[in-house]
């Protein structure tokens, strides 16, 4: 067919071919192969392309949805539909290592986003959005911030509370005011790589607390406290990461008491006790006078959202923690904090919220059909934790993997000290579309089992 608006990319459909709504996105998807279609390249209205391939509007409209669930467009409200600049980005084709939040069902970001941000310019000065901001945030977002964790911690003072931008910028200013280089900070064996980077970024040295199926022991937080004359006690507590257990609450009541002992501070990592849904009261309200909490958007809502709130202790000194955060990351950016404060006023964060636990249970059950009974997981969290067999070393396991094109973390990311166990963690939320995921849960499996 001949060029005439944005068509050029069409064929005659075939009868015999099929459903026609799926050659339509085999269309699209050789268009984008071959560099027809590029990323950002507006797609002609659907009636208009109904009209020229003689379909009726249904099924040009199925195609689209269909188009949209394998990533390969974006719709625009009022603009039309384009070609997905997600097609740009770099890494595995089949991407297990990225530990994000997956798009939810039944929600469009791209006109949650437009809405949102629209309601907020009309009720807001732009100037000043767009100038800095210092200090912890106006006090509507930090009243915002203790809304959304009102369900876990009950009720919190909005001057307890300081917007951050992400979780890193607040780990990472945390121990700079509350270590000294040269310091050792005690963790979980395996712990977050943003909070081990920071640690190391800072000189930090780090101890691993001996540990069980429930967490860190309490006895050996004493022992380690002691021998280290440590000050500091960093944890995930809530679908820890990577293996995914939740600490009992009978447990962290035990590891609050060493902590008191000791005269620890608790440096509480806490993305997912809203995603678990069945999370023990956090650390922060077990301890208010020794926690420093630090709640992300990020992780549970949508990578980019880069907002986060970190209860500070009761009666703590805020100055020395907002200096250090503005050395590090200077302030929030304004207008993606009054998007985050907006959503949660109007319930569009709880929406999403519930929308990604939704689809990190559906892709839990995925995994869980697909990959080794060994596995480690929560029916919500957004990773597995795959041991692996006495014939796997996890070197070789990455290598063969990346070859099959799939990418994964082996345990060593996660190590604070000692020989890492042969194991890796799988993300499931990186991969947009269930099919690819299972594409790859399979491939990952297969390795698995076949040896190396």
């Amino acid at each position: 067919m001949v060029d005439n608006d944005g068509l050029s990319w069409t064929a005659q459909l075939d009868p015999a071919a099929g459903p026609r709504y799926l050659q339509i996105v085999a269309q699209l998807e050789g268009a984008v192969a071959t560099g027809l279609l590029r990323p950002g390249d507006r797609l002609p209205p659907q009636r208009r392309l109904a009209e020229h391939l003689a379909v009726d509007l249904t099924t040009v409209t199925r195609a689209f949805g269909e188009a949209r669930e394998r990533g390969l467009i974006d719709a625009v409200t009022g603009r039309g539909s384009f070609i997905s600049a997600r097609q740009e980005q770099e890494g595995p084709p089949l991407d297990l290592s990225m530990t994000i939040p997956p798009a939810p069902k039944g929600l469009r970001l791209g006109e949650l986003m437009q809405r949102g941000i629209a309601e907020i310019l009309a009720r807001s000065d732009a100037d000043q959005l767009m100038n800095y901001h210092g200090g912890a945030g106006s006090l509507a977002e930090r009243a915002a911030g203790a809304a959304w964790l009102a369900p876990l911690m009950g009720t919190v003072s909005p001057q307890r509370i300081a917007v951050v931008p992400g979780a890193q910028a607040g780990l990472n200013a945390l121990l700079s005011f509350l270590a000294r280089p040269g310091e050792t900070i005690l963790m979980e064996p395996l712990a977050y790589p943003g909070l081990i980077g920071a640690a190391r970024q800072r000189r930090l040295a780090m101890a691993p607390v001996a540990s069980d199926e429930n967490g860190p022991l309490p006895d050996a937080l004493d022992e380690a406290a002691g021998r280290y004359y440590a000050r500091l006690f960093a944890l995930t507590p809530t679908l820890q990461n990577p293996i995914c257990i939740t600490i009992p609450e009978r447990r962290r009541i035990d590891l609050i008491a060493a902590a008191r002992k000791r005269d620890l501070t608790l440096i509480e990592d806490d993305p997912y006790s809203l995603l678990a849904g069945d999370a023990p009261v956090p650390l922060a309200a077990l301890a208010p006078e020794r926690t420093w909490h630090v709640a992300t958007l990020s992780k549970v809502l949508t990578p980019g959202l880069r907002t986060a709130f970190v209860v500070m202790p009761e009666d703590a000194d805020s100055a020395p923690f907002l200096a250090a955060l503005r050395a590090t990351a200077l302030m929030p950016a304004p207008l993606m904090t009054a998007l985050a404060a907006h959503w949660i006023r109007i319930g569009a964060a709880k929406d999403l919220l519930d929308g990604v636990r939704r689809e990190a249970a559906e892709r839990q059950t995925l995994a869980r059909g697909i990959l080794p009974e060994t596995m480690q997981a929560h029916p919500h969290a957004l990773h597995v934790w795959q041991p692996l067999p006495a014939h796997w070393a996890r070197d070789r396991l990455i290598e063969r993997a990346r070859e099959a094109g799939l990418g994964v973390m082996a345990a060593d990311a996660f190590s604070t000290g000692g020989v890492a166990p042969d194991a890796i963690r799988i993300a499931l939320g990186a991969v947009p579309e269930r099919a690819r995921l299972a594409e790859a849960l399979g491939l990952l499996a297969a390795l698995i089992r076949d040896g190396g």
